[in-house]
């Protein structure tokens, strides 16, 4: 089977590369296809896939704030186009999403079907993509995704560098406890993705790992799986000045995917084969 994959250089389009690596893989980086331009609907249909895997996207959050228009093209217009594509030779469709196009104003999780309503402009865009993946490809599957981790660059990663450069000074991270979500460990996201690819029941499914926590939690969970005493505080997001305000509560309920049997580990378990393997990288760069 030949498989799409827009966006393969990303956090979970890596991932996605290796799950699906039985396959005959197209990669194309953004130079070859630019799914922002309605030239990419002859050009995916030239490449002729077996299935289209969609987790690329302008996800700098604060850079969609700041140029919305940048952010509608990539997120919106081009899983447009993508979905038009597929929808012209009935090619089966993996549109990634976030939990961005929620508010954040529940007091309990968010299932597939509750009522977006992005309050930034990368909620409002990556809204925008969902409906029209919908729209014009009947038979895709929407696949959102909330705080991924796995990659060479994320906010468990960023944590450990910080705790490692603040252990000469003795100053306290700051970690925001008042935002809370689902962790997502990419290799688990992908290995359901996949799941979901071959079980072919359109709709919104919500891939996440178990369970939900604060940004201050889950850099805690992080520091103690990779035995660092480093100290941590509490604070608000109201500390930071930033383009965007992420939504303050969006944790996601798998409840379609698993009534189909595919369901996700606790975050908790995920973060600690996550350090564990970085740990393990790191000692054997120093040998």
């Amino acid at each position: 089977m030949r498989v799409l994959i827009i966006g393969a250089s990303g956090q979970l389009g890596s991932a996605l590369r290796h799950t699906f690596a039985d396959h005959t893989l197209l990669t194309p980086g953004h130079g070859e296809l630019d799914i922002s331009q309605p030239q990419a609907i002859g050009a995916i249909r030239e490449l002729a896939p077996d299935l289209v895997l969609l987790p690329g996207a302008y996800t700098n959050v604060d850079g969609c704030a700041l140029d919305p228009e940048r952010a509608f093209r990539e997120n919106t217009l081009g899983p447009k186009y993508v979905a038009l594509a597929c929808a012209k030779r009935d090619v089966p469709l993996v549109y990634v999403s976030t939990n961005e196009v929620f508010s954040g104003t529940a007091t309990t999780a968010y299932r597939e079907y509750d009522q977006p309503g992005p309050i930034n402009a990368y909620g409002r865009s990556k809204w925008g993509g969902e409906q029209a993946v919908l729209q014009h490809a009947p038979t895709a599957l929407v696949a959102r995704v909330a705080w991924l981790f796995g990659g060479p660059r994320n906010f468990i990663r960023t944590i450990l560098r910080l705790a490692d450069q603040q252990s000469a000074t003795g100053q306290p991270l700051q970690v925001v406890d008042d935002e809370v979500g689902s962790p997502t460990y990419t290799p688990d996201a992908a290995v359901a993705i996949r799941q979901l690819a071959d079980a072919a029941v359109p709709g919104i499914y919500h891939i996440v790992n178990a369970g939900q926590c604060s940004r201050y939690e889950l850099a805690c969970a992080a520091l103690h799986s990779a035995a660092i005493a480093a100290p941590i505080v509490r604070i608000t997001s109201a500390h930071f000045a930033r383009p965007s305000t992420p939504p303050a509560y969006t944790p996601l309920l798998n409840g379609a995917a698993a009534a189909l049997g595919i369901t996700l580990r606790p975050w908790q378990s995920a973060v600690e084969e996550y350090v564990g393997c970085l740990l393990y990288t790191s000692d054997a760069a120093d040998e």
